[in-house]
Protein backbone atom coordinates (compact mmCIF):
# COMPACT_ATOMS: atom_id res chain seq x y z
CA UNK A 1 0.00 0.00 0.00
CA UNK A 2 0.94 3.42 -0.75
CA UNK A 3 1.73 6.16 2.06
CA UNK A 4 2.38 9.64 1.83
CA UNK A 5 5.63 11.07 2.96
CA UNK A 6 4.70 12.46 6.04
CA UNK A 7 3.31 9.30 7.45
CA UNK A 8 6.04 7.57 6.35
CA UNK A 9 8.04 9.88 8.76
CA UNK A 10 5.81 9.55 11.37
CA UNK A 11 5.73 5.56 11.58
CA UNK A 12 9.42 6.04 11.29
CA UNK A 13 8.85 8.07 14.71
CA UNK A 14 6.92 5.59 16.20
CA UNK A 15 9.02 2.36 15.68
CA UNK A 16 11.89 4.81 16.65
CA UNK A 17 9.97 5.13 20.16
CA UNK A 18 8.94 8.82 20.36
CA UNK A 19 6.85 9.84 22.93
CA UNK A 20 6.58 13.72 22.71
CA UNK A 21 7.65 15.98 19.66
CA UNK A 22 8.22 19.94 20.14
CA UNK A 23 7.54 22.34 17.27
CA UNK A 24 6.56 25.59 16.18
CA UNK A 25 3.76 24.76 13.34
CA UNK A 26 5.04 25.71 9.66
CA UNK A 27 3.50 24.93 6.44
CA UNK A 28 6.69 23.30 4.88
CA UNK A 29 6.09 20.14 6.95
CA UNK A 30 2.06 20.06 7.77
CA UNK A 31 2.41 16.20 6.47
CA UNK A 32 4.33 15.51 9.62
CA UNK A 33 1.66 17.33 11.27
CA UNK A 34 -1.59 15.87 9.63
CA UNK A 35 0.40 12.38 10.09
CA UNK A 36 0.72 13.07 13.68
CA UNK A 37 -2.54 13.63 14.47
CA UNK A 38 -3.88 10.26 13.61
CA UNK A 39 -1.03 8.56 15.72
CA UNK A 40 -2.32 9.60 19.95
CA UNK A 41 0.76 7.88 20.84
CA UNK A 42 2.55 11.06 19.82
CA UNK A 43 1.92 13.74 21.52
CA UNK A 44 2.78 17.04 19.59
CA UNK A 45 4.20 20.02 22.24
CA UNK A 46 3.29 23.39 19.76
CA UNK A 47 5.96 25.95 21.31
CA UNK A 48 5.79 29.78 20.92
CA UNK A 49 9.37 30.24 19.48
CA UNK A 50 11.66 27.65 17.61
CA UNK A 51 14.35 28.50 20.11
CA UNK A 52 12.06 27.43 22.95
CA UNK A 53 11.05 23.85 20.92
CA UNK A 54 14.36 23.29 20.36
CA UNK A 55 15.54 23.68 24.54
CA UNK A 56 12.56 21.90 25.20
CA UNK A 57 13.49 18.66 23.04
CA UNK A 58 16.94 19.03 24.55
CA UNK A 59 15.79 18.83 27.63
CA UNK A 60 13.43 16.41 27.49
CA UNK A 61 16.35 14.15 26.01
CA UNK A 62 18.57 14.63 28.70
CA UNK A 63 15.98 13.57 31.41
CA UNK A 64 14.11 10.66 29.44
CA UNK A 65 17.55 9.44 28.15
CA UNK A 66 15.44 8.61 24.58
CA UNK A 67 16.57 10.86 21.56
CA UNK A 68 14.67 14.30 21.33
CA UNK A 69 12.71 15.44 17.97
CA UNK A 70 11.90 18.92 17.89
CA UNK A 71 10.64 20.38 14.13
CA UNK A 72 10.63 23.65 12.24
CA UNK A 73 9.98 25.00 9.09
CA UNK A 74 12.48 26.10 6.49
CA UNK A 75 15.09 28.54 6.59
CA UNK A 76 13.43 31.05 9.40
CA UNK A 77 12.05 28.21 11.51
CA UNK A 78 15.18 26.02 11.10
CA UNK A 79 17.71 28.97 11.78
CA UNK A 80 15.76 29.56 15.06
CA UNK A 81 16.16 25.93 15.93
CA UNK A 82 19.89 25.91 15.31
CA UNK A 83 20.52 27.43 19.61
CA UNK A 84 19.16 24.13 20.64
CA UNK A 85 21.02 21.93 17.86
CA UNK A 86 24.40 24.11 19.12
CA UNK A 87 23.16 22.71 22.27
CA UNK A 88 22.71 19.52 21.59
CA UNK A 89 26.41 19.21 20.05
CA UNK A 90 28.27 20.20 22.92
CA UNK A 91 26.07 18.73 24.98
CA UNK A 92 26.50 15.41 23.41
CA UNK A 93 22.45 15.31 23.61
CA UNK A 94 21.13 13.16 20.86
CA UNK A 95 18.50 14.98 18.86
CA UNK A 96 16.63 14.71 15.39
CA UNK A 97 15.76 18.10 13.96
CA UNK A 98 13.26 17.43 11.40
CA UNK A 99 12.77 20.66 9.21
CA UNK A 100 10.47 21.12 6.57
CA UNK A 101 12.16 22.61 3.29
CA UNK A 102 11.42 24.44 -0.68
CA UNK A 103 9.56 22.30 -2.75
CA UNK A 104 12.53 20.67 -4.78
CA UNK A 105 12.16 22.03 -8.60
CA UNK A 106 12.38 25.83 -6.62
CA UNK A 107 15.88 24.74 -4.85
CA UNK A 108 18.64 27.41 -5.61
CA UNK A 109 16.51 30.16 -6.86
CA UNK A 110 16.53 31.97 -3.75
CA UNK A 111 13.37 30.60 -3.06
CA UNK A 112 11.14 31.56 -0.46
CA UNK A 113 12.45 31.03 3.03
CA UNK A 114 15.18 28.97 1.04
CA UNK A 115 18.48 28.21 3.44
CA UNK A 116 20.87 24.96 2.37
CA UNK A 117 19.78 23.45 5.52
CA UNK A 118 22.56 20.41 5.10
CA UNK A 119 25.40 23.01 4.48
CA UNK A 120 24.21 25.54 7.20
CA UNK A 121 24.03 22.91 9.97
CA UNK A 122 26.64 20.24 8.77
CA UNK A 123 29.23 21.70 11.43
CA UNK A 124 27.02 21.81 14.61
CA UNK A 125 25.19 18.07 14.02
CA UNK A 126 26.78 14.63 13.47
CA UNK A 127 24.86 14.08 10.44
CA UNK A 128 22.68 16.43 7.78
CA UNK A 129 20.46 14.89 5.41
CA UNK A 130 17.91 15.66 2.71
CA UNK A 131 15.73 13.29 1.73
CA UNK A 132 15.01 14.13 -1.76
CA UNK A 133 13.00 10.67 -2.95
CA UNK A 134 10.05 9.83 -0.19
CA UNK A 135 11.21 5.40 -0.81
CA UNK A 136 14.14 6.74 1.48
CA UNK A 137 12.57 7.76 4.05
CA UNK A 138 12.48 4.77 5.98
CA UNK A 139 15.95 4.26 5.27
CA UNK A 140 17.46 7.40 5.89
CA UNK A 141 15.36 8.54 9.10
CA UNK A 142 16.31 5.41 10.89
CA UNK A 143 19.84 5.73 10.42
CA UNK A 144 19.17 9.42 11.46
CA UNK A 145 18.10 7.98 14.92
CA UNK A 146 20.69 5.62 15.11
CA UNK A 147 23.72 7.93 14.20
CA UNK A 148 21.91 10.52 16.98
CA UNK A 149 22.04 8.44 19.81
CA UNK A 150 25.36 6.01 19.14
CA UNK A 151 28.89 6.34 20.15
CA UNK A 152 29.16 10.07 21.42
CA UNK A 153 25.63 11.28 21.13
CA UNK A 154 24.73 14.30 19.41
CA UNK A 155 22.47 16.52 16.73
CA UNK A 156 20.97 15.37 13.84
CA UNK A 157 19.02 17.41 10.81
CA UNK A 158 16.87 16.09 8.59
CA UNK A 159 15.86 18.13 5.91
CA UNK A 160 12.41 17.36 4.49
CA UNK A 161 11.15 19.22 0.90
CA UNK A 162 7.46 20.07 1.33
CA UNK A 163 6.58 18.72 -2.10
CA UNK A 164 8.37 15.45 -0.92
CA UNK A 165 6.22 14.87 1.99
CA UNK A 166 2.81 15.38 -0.14
CA UNK A 167 4.66 12.16 -2.44
CA UNK A 168 3.27 8.71 -2.17
CA UNK A 169 5.09 5.49 -2.37
CA UNK A 170 5.24 1.50 -1.77
CA UNK A 171 7.96 1.72 1.32
CA UNK A 172 10.21 -0.79 2.50
CA UNK A 173 10.18 -1.21 5.96
CA UNK A 174 13.17 -0.81 8.29
CA UNK A 175 13.37 -1.57 11.90
CA UNK A 176 14.56 0.55 14.43
CA UNK A 177 18.10 -0.84 15.11
CA UNK A 178 20.76 0.16 17.77
CA UNK A 179 24.81 -0.54 17.50
CA UNK A 180 26.69 -2.37 20.97
CA UNK A 181 28.83 0.44 22.65
CA UNK A 182 32.54 -0.05 22.12
CA UNK A 183 33.90 -2.30 24.80
CA UNK A 184 37.60 -1.97 26.12
CA UNK A 185 39.63 -4.99 26.62
CA UNK A 186 40.67 -6.41 29.76
CA UNK A 187 44.38 -6.33 29.51
CA UNK A 188 43.80 -2.80 29.47
CA UNK A 189 41.25 -2.34 32.13
CA UNK A 190 44.04 -4.22 34.44
CA UNK A 191 47.15 -1.78 33.38
CA UNK A 192 44.45 0.87 34.07
CA UNK A 193 43.44 -0.02 37.66
CA UNK A 194 47.01 -1.03 38.43
CA UNK A 195 48.15 1.96 37.75
CA UNK A 196 45.62 4.05 39.84
CA UNK A 197 46.55 2.24 42.88
CA UNK A 198 50.13 2.45 42.46
CA UNK A 199 49.52 6.67 41.91
CA UNK A 200 50.45 8.74 44.98
CA UNK A 201 47.73 11.51 43.91
CA UNK A 202 45.40 10.04 41.56
CA UNK A 203 42.22 11.93 40.57
CA UNK A 204 39.08 10.72 38.39
CA UNK A 205 37.06 13.54 36.27
CA UNK A 206 33.38 12.09 35.63
CA UNK A 207 31.73 13.51 32.38
CA UNK A 208 28.72 13.30 30.82
CA UNK A 209 29.52 9.42 29.33
CA UNK A 210 28.72 8.80 32.67
CA UNK A 211 25.48 10.02 33.28
CA UNK A 212 24.30 8.72 29.48
CA UNK A 213 25.15 5.20 30.52
CA UNK A 214 23.89 5.72 33.97
CA UNK A 215 27.07 4.40 35.26
CA UNK A 216 27.15 6.25 38.51
CA UNK A 217 26.41 3.30 40.99
CA UNK A 218 29.32 1.73 39.22
CA UNK A 219 31.68 4.46 39.68
CA UNK A 220 30.80 5.02 42.91
CA UNK A 221 31.48 0.80 43.76
CA UNK A 222 34.89 1.59 41.72
CA UNK A 223 35.81 4.61 43.71
CA UNK A 224 35.45 3.32 47.44
CA UNK A 225 37.66 0.60 45.66
CA UNK A 226 40.39 1.84 44.62
CA UNK A 227 39.91 5.15 47.21
CA UNK A 228 40.30 7.69 44.58
CA UNK A 229 38.79 11.29 44.92
CA UNK A 230 35.89 11.79 41.93
CA UNK A 231 35.57 15.21 40.57
CA UNK A 232 32.67 15.94 38.19
CA UNK A 233 32.94 17.78 34.78
CA UNK A 234 31.49 21.23 33.80
CA UNK A 235 27.94 21.07 34.43
CA UNK A 236 28.17 17.34 35.49
CA UNK A 237 26.86 17.48 38.76
CA UNK A 238 24.59 14.85 39.29
CA UNK A 239 27.79 12.19 37.16
CA UNK A 240 28.08 11.42 41.27
CA UNK A 241 26.63 11.88 44.61
CA UNK A 242 28.16 15.39 46.20
CA UNK A 243 27.61 13.71 49.61
CA UNK A 244 29.73 10.97 48.73
CA UNK A 245 32.90 10.67 50.96
CA UNK A 246 34.76 10.11 47.60
CA UNK A 247 33.18 13.86 45.96
CA UNK A 248 35.92 16.80 45.64
CA UNK A 249 33.89 18.87 43.78
CA UNK A 250 33.43 20.43 40.32
CA UNK A 251 34.84 21.58 37.53
CA UNK A 252 34.05 25.43 35.74
CA UNK A 253 33.47 28.57 36.79
CA UNK A 254 34.30 29.13 40.27
CA UNK A 255 35.96 25.87 40.94
CA UNK A 256 37.85 26.17 43.83
CA UNK A 257 41.42 26.87 44.05
CA UNK A 258 42.39 23.51 46.40
CA UNK A 259 40.20 21.25 43.83
CA UNK A 260 42.50 23.05 40.98
CA UNK A 261 45.64 22.60 42.48
CA UNK A 262 44.51 18.78 43.45
CA UNK A 263 44.21 17.97 40.12
CA UNK A 264 47.24 19.88 38.50
CA UNK A 265 49.38 18.49 41.66
CA UNK A 266 48.00 14.90 40.71
CA UNK A 267 50.54 12.27 38.77
CA UNK A 268 47.42 10.28 37.52
CA UNK A 269 44.45 11.28 35.95
CA UNK A 270 41.45 9.66 34.74
CA UNK A 271 39.02 11.33 32.64
CA UNK A 272 35.67 9.07 32.10
CA UNK A 273 33.31 10.14 29.45
CA UNK A 274 34.84 13.58 29.13
CA UNK A 275 35.95 15.86 26.50
CA UNK A 276 37.77 18.43 28.26
CA UNK A 277 35.97 21.76 27.78
CA UNK A 278 37.15 25.10 27.85
CA UNK A 279 35.46 26.09 30.79
CA UNK A 280 36.52 23.18 32.43
CA UNK A 281 39.77 23.06 32.02
CA UNK A 282 40.29 26.36 33.12
CA UNK A 283 41.04 27.82 29.47
CA UNK A 284 43.22 24.54 28.88
CA UNK A 285 45.34 24.75 31.65
CA UNK A 286 44.00 22.52 33.55
CA UNK A 287 46.70 19.08 33.52
CA UNK A 288 50.73 19.81 34.16
CA UNK A 289 52.82 18.22 31.75
CA UNK A 290 54.27 15.60 34.49
CA UNK A 291 50.47 14.35 34.48
CA UNK A 292 49.81 11.31 33.14
CA UNK A 293 46.25 11.03 31.26
CA UNK A 294 43.93 8.04 31.14
CA UNK A 295 41.41 9.24 29.17
CA UNK A 296 38.58 6.62 28.61
CA UNK A 297 35.60 7.75 26.34
CA UNK A 298 33.26 6.47 24.05
CA UNK A 299 34.50 8.46 20.95
CA UNK A 300 38.27 8.19 19.83
CA UNK A 301 37.74 11.29 18.12
CA UNK A 302 38.23 12.87 21.56
CA UNK A 303 41.46 11.51 22.43
CA UNK A 304 44.06 14.24 22.21
CA UNK A 305 42.16 17.05 20.76
CA UNK A 306 42.71 18.99 24.24
CA UNK A 307 45.35 16.95 26.20
CA UNK A 308 47.69 13.75 24.80
CA UNK A 309 47.07 10.75 27.20
CA UNK A 310 48.96 8.17 28.55
CA UNK A 311 46.89 5.61 27.68
CA UNK A 312 43.93 6.26 25.89
CA UNK A 313 40.40 3.42 26.02
CA UNK A 314 36.93 3.43 23.46
CA UNK A 315 34.27 2.03 25.63
CA UNK A 316 31.10 3.17 26.72
CA UNK A 317 31.86 4.00 30.21
CA UNK A 318 29.57 1.60 32.13
CA UNK A 319 31.48 -1.39 30.09
CA UNK A 320 34.54 0.08 31.47
CA UNK A 321 33.56 0.48 34.95
CA UNK A 322 32.20 -3.44 34.97
CA UNK A 323 35.63 -4.50 34.24
CA UNK A 324 37.59 -1.99 36.35
CA UNK A 325 35.23 -4.09 39.11
CA UNK A 326 36.12 -6.93 38.22
CA UNK A 327 40.15 -5.73 38.27
CA UNK A 328 39.66 -4.07 41.79
CA UNK A 329 38.14 -7.59 43.41
CA UNK A 330 41.73 -9.15 43.45
CA UNK A 331 43.42 -5.83 44.11
CA UNK A 332 44.58 -4.73 47.36
CA UNK A 333 44.07 -0.89 47.85
CA UNK A 334 46.81 1.43 48.07
CA UNK A 335 45.94 4.63 47.53
CA UNK A 336 45.77 6.33 50.79
CA UNK A 337 42.17 7.27 52.71
CA UNK A 338 43.62 10.83 54.05
CA UNK A 339 43.79 12.34 51.00
CA UNK A 340 40.19 11.22 49.60
CA UNK A 341 39.19 12.49 52.84
CA UNK A 342 41.00 15.71 52.66
CA UNK A 343 39.53 16.88 49.00
CA UNK A 344 35.68 16.04 50.07
CA UNK A 345 35.83 17.96 53.80
CA UNK A 346 36.95 20.86 51.42
CA UNK A 347 34.60 20.83 49.38
CA UNK A 348 32.03 20.30 51.94
CA UNK A 349 33.45 23.65 53.66
CA UNK A 350 33.08 25.35 50.36
CA UNK A 351 29.46 24.21 49.72
CA UNK A 352 28.14 25.04 53.44
CA UNK A 353 25.87 27.48 52.45
CA UNK A 354 24.71 30.23 55.19
CA UNK A 355 21.47 30.85 56.44
CA UNK A 356 21.90 35.16 55.46
CA UNK A 357 19.00 36.77 55.11
CA UNK A 358 18.12 40.95 54.36
CA UNK A 359 15.40 43.34 53.96
CA UNK A 360 16.37 45.21 51.40
CA UNK A 361 16.51 42.60 48.84
CA UNK A 362 17.06 39.08 48.73
CA UNK A 363 20.66 37.41 49.49
CA UNK A 364 21.43 34.81 47.28
CA UNK A 365 23.03 32.74 50.47
CA UNK A 366 19.69 32.97 52.24
CA UNK A 367 18.04 32.07 48.94
CA UNK A 368 20.44 29.09 48.34
CA UNK A 369 20.25 28.35 52.19
CA UNK A 370 16.17 27.93 51.91
CA UNK A 371 16.06 26.04 48.51
CA UNK A 372 18.14 23.59 49.70
CA UNK A 373 16.43 22.49 52.86
CA UNK A 374 13.11 22.92 51.58
CA UNK A 375 13.21 21.09 48.01
CA UNK A 376 12.64 17.54 47.46
CA UNK A 377 16.37 15.48 47.53
CA UNK A 378 14.91 14.28 43.80
CA UNK A 379 14.44 17.54 42.31
CA UNK A 380 15.37 18.01 38.44
CA UNK A 381 17.16 21.36 38.15
CA UNK A 382 18.01 23.64 34.94
CA UNK A 383 19.52 26.57 34.49
CA UNK A 384 19.99 29.44 31.98
CA UNK A 385 23.65 31.08 32.08
CA UNK A 386 24.28 34.21 34.43
CA UNK A 387 26.35 35.27 37.06
CA UNK A 388 23.42 34.26 39.40
CA UNK A 389 24.50 30.52 38.91
CA UNK A 390 27.59 30.69 40.82
CA UNK A 391 25.48 30.33 44.04
CA UNK A 392 23.28 27.20 42.47
CA UNK A 393 26.75 25.39 41.55
CA UNK A 394 28.55 26.22 45.12
CA UNK A 395 25.88 25.65 46.91
CA UNK A 396 23.93 23.21 45.62
CA UNK A 397 24.59 19.53 46.49
CA UNK A 398 23.37 16.96 43.81
CA UNK A 399 22.60 13.78 45.74
CA UNK A 400 21.03 11.84 42.76
CA UNK A 401 21.58 10.81 39.18
CA UNK A 402 19.47 12.45 37.12
CA UNK A 403 18.89 15.57 38.36
CA UNK A 404 20.75 18.46 36.59
CA UNK A 405 20.05 19.74 32.91
CA UNK A 406 21.77 22.48 32.37
CA UNK A 407 23.52 23.92 28.90
CA UNK A 408 27.36 23.35 28.81
CA UNK A 409 27.47 25.71 25.87
CA UNK A 410 26.33 28.34 28.24
CA UNK A 411 22.65 29.34 26.51
CA UNK A 412 20.92 31.75 27.64
CA UNK A 413 17.07 31.12 27.83
CA UNK A 414 17.43 27.59 28.27
CA UNK A 415 15.89 26.97 31.90
CA UNK A 416 12.55 27.53 31.24
CA UNK A 417 11.95 25.87 28.29
CA UNK A 418 14.34 22.93 29.36
CA UNK A 419 12.22 22.54 32.48
CA UNK A 420 9.26 22.02 30.43
CA UNK A 421 10.89 19.31 28.55
CA UNK A 422 12.16 17.68 31.96
CA UNK A 423 9.12 17.74 33.29
CA UNK A 424 7.20 15.78 30.64
CA UNK A 425 9.93 13.49 30.73
CA UNK A 426 9.63 13.16 34.17
CA UNK A 427 6.09 13.84 35.39
CA UNK A 428 6.28 12.56 39.13
CA UNK A 429 9.33 14.82 40.09
CA UNK A 430 9.15 18.09 41.12
CA UNK A 431 10.93 20.44 38.70
CA UNK A 432 13.16 23.82 38.84
CA UNK A 433 14.51 26.11 36.37
CA UNK A 434 16.75 29.37 37.63
CA UNK A 435 17.28 32.37 35.44
CA UNK A 436 18.66 35.59 35.29
CA UNK A 437 15.99 38.71 34.07
CA UNK A 438 18.43 38.58 31.19
CA UNK A 439 17.78 35.09 29.92
CA UNK A 440 14.66 34.82 31.32
CA UNK A 441 13.37 37.55 28.93
CA UNK A 442 14.63 35.85 25.89
CA UNK A 443 12.16 32.38 26.60
CA UNK A 444 9.28 33.41 28.65
CA UNK A 445 6.78 33.01 26.16
CA UNK A 446 6.82 29.96 27.03
CA UNK A 447 5.15 30.21 29.87
CA UNK A 448 2.07 30.07 27.70
CA UNK A 449 2.85 26.71 26.56
CA UNK A 450 3.47 25.67 30.18
CA UNK A 451 0.01 26.34 30.72
CA UNK A 452 -1.71 25.44 27.47
CA UNK A 453 -0.45 22.11 28.67
CA UNK A 454 -1.00 22.04 32.06
CA UNK A 455 2.72 21.07 33.02
CA UNK A 456 3.42 22.62 36.40
CA UNK A 457 6.94 23.89 36.03
CA UNK A 458 8.53 26.40 39.26
CA UNK A 459 10.78 29.15 37.05
CA UNK A 460 12.95 31.02 39.98
CA UNK A 461 14.06 34.71 38.31
CA UNK A 462 16.94 36.26 39.97
CA UNK A 463 16.25 40.08 38.72
CA UNK A 464 18.87 42.61 39.24
CA UNK A 465 17.82 44.42 36.24
CA UNK A 466 21.53 43.58 34.69
CA UNK A 467 23.23 41.60 31.82
CA UNK A 468 25.32 40.28 35.28
CA UNK A 469 27.86 38.31 33.39
CA UNK A 470 28.73 40.83 31.10
CA UNK A 471 28.92 43.50 33.39
CA UNK A 472 31.11 42.03 35.65
CA UNK A 473 33.43 41.33 33.00
CA UNK A 474 32.75 45.04 31.97
CA UNK A 475 33.76 46.23 35.35
CA UNK A 476 36.96 44.06 35.24
CA UNK A 477 38.10 44.62 31.99
CA UNK A 478 36.45 48.23 31.22
CA UNK A 479 36.11 50.00 34.53
CA UNK A 480 33.39 52.72 34.83
CA UNK A 481 32.70 52.52 31.27
CA UNK A 482 29.15 50.82 31.71
CA UNK A 483 27.40 50.12 28.24
CA UNK A 484 24.62 47.89 26.92
CA UNK A 485 24.03 45.78 29.94
CA UNK A 486 21.76 47.84 32.12
CA UNK A 487 17.88 46.40 31.75
CA UNK A 488 14.30 47.43 32.58
CA UNK A 489 12.17 44.62 33.16
CA UNK A 490 8.37 44.24 33.92
CA UNK A 491 6.61 42.60 36.98
CA UNK A 492 7.34 39.24 36.17
CA UNK A 493 5.05 37.46 38.95
CA UNK A 494 1.94 39.67 36.93
CA UNK A 495 3.02 38.87 33.87
CA UNK A 496 2.70 35.18 35.11
CA UNK A 497 -0.23 35.63 36.33
CA UNK A 498 -1.56 37.59 33.06
CA UNK A 499 -0.48 34.11 31.20
CA UNK A 500 -2.49 32.26 33.44
CA UNK A 501 0.59 31.04 35.79
CA UNK A 502 1.17 31.16 39.62
CA UNK A 503 3.27 34.67 40.03
CA UNK A 504 5.32 35.92 43.30
CA UNK A 505 7.34 38.85 43.50
CA UNK A 506 9.73 37.86 46.57
CA UNK A 507 11.83 41.57 47.56
CA UNK A 508 13.27 39.86 50.76
CA UNK A 509 14.39 36.41 52.09
CA UNK A 510 11.38 35.94 54.77
CA UNK A 511 9.25 35.90 52.43
CA UNK A 512 10.76 33.51 49.54
CA UNK A 513 9.96 30.36 51.64
CA UNK A 514 5.71 30.84 51.72
CA UNK A 515 6.08 31.81 47.82
CA UNK A 516 7.96 28.61 47.29
CA UNK A 517 5.72 26.38 48.94
CA UNK A 518 2.64 28.46 47.40
CA UNK A 519 3.85 27.96 44.09
CA UNK A 520 4.17 24.06 44.57
CA UNK A 521 0.78 24.17 46.20
CA UNK A 522 -1.34 25.68 43.23
CA UNK A 523 -0.41 22.91 40.85
CA UNK A 524 0.40 25.50 37.94
CA UNK A 525 3.48 26.62 36.26
CA UNK A 526 4.27 28.81 38.54
CA UNK A 527 7.25 32.09 38.43
CA UNK A 528 9.03 33.12 41.46
CA UNK A 529 10.53 36.89 41.25
CA UNK A 530 13.31 37.32 43.29
CA UNK A 531 14.88 41.10 43.72
CA UNK A 532 18.61 40.46 44.31
CA UNK A 533 21.14 43.85 45.24
CA UNK A 534 22.26 45.01 41.75
CA UNK A 535 25.46 45.75 43.41
CA UNK A 536 26.17 41.86 43.97
CA UNK A 537 27.13 40.49 40.73
CA UNK A 538 29.27 37.28 41.93
CA UNK A 539 29.01 34.61 44.85
CA UNK A 540 31.77 34.94 47.48
CA UNK A 541 31.91 38.66 47.18
CA UNK A 542 32.10 40.78 50.38
CA UNK A 543 29.07 41.89 51.23
CA UNK A 544 29.95 44.39 54.06
CA UNK A 545 32.51 46.35 51.81
CA UNK A 546 29.71 46.76 49.70
CA UNK A 547 27.04 47.62 51.89
CA UNK A 548 29.70 50.19 53.09
CA UNK A 549 30.14 51.31 49.71
CA UNK A 550 26.48 51.78 48.77
CA UNK A 551 26.13 53.80 52.72
CA UNK A 552 28.99 56.05 51.14
CA UNK A 553 27.42 56.79 48.06
CA UNK A 554 24.18 57.71 49.62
Amino acid sequence: MKVSGGKAVVEVMMKEGVKKAFCVPGESYLGVMDAIFEQPEIELISARHEGGASFMAEGYAKSSGEVGVCMATRGVGATNLAIGIHTASQDSTPLVALIGQVERPFKEKEAFQEVNLTGFFSHICKWTVEIDRVERIPELLHRAFHIARSGRPGPVLVALPHDMLEDEAEMIRYPSYRSLPPQPHMEDVKKIVETVQKAERPVLIAGGGVIRAQATPLLVQFAEAVQIPVVTAFRRYDAFPNLHPCYAGWLGFGTPKFLLDAIRDADVVVALGTRFSQVGTQDYTLLSESTKLIHVDISPDIFGKVYAPSLAIEADAKAFLQQALQATSSQPVVSSNKRVKQLHDEYIEFSEVKADYSENYVDMDGLMYDIVSLLPKDTIITNDAGNFFGWLSRYYRFEHENTYIGPTSGAMGYGLPAAIGAKLAQTHKTVVSFSGDGGFMMTLQEIETAVRYRIPIISIVVNNNIYGTIRTHQEMHFPNRVIGTDLSNPNFAELARLFGAHGEKVEKNIDFVPALQRAIASGLPAVIEVVTNPEILSVGQDKKKIKERMVYNK
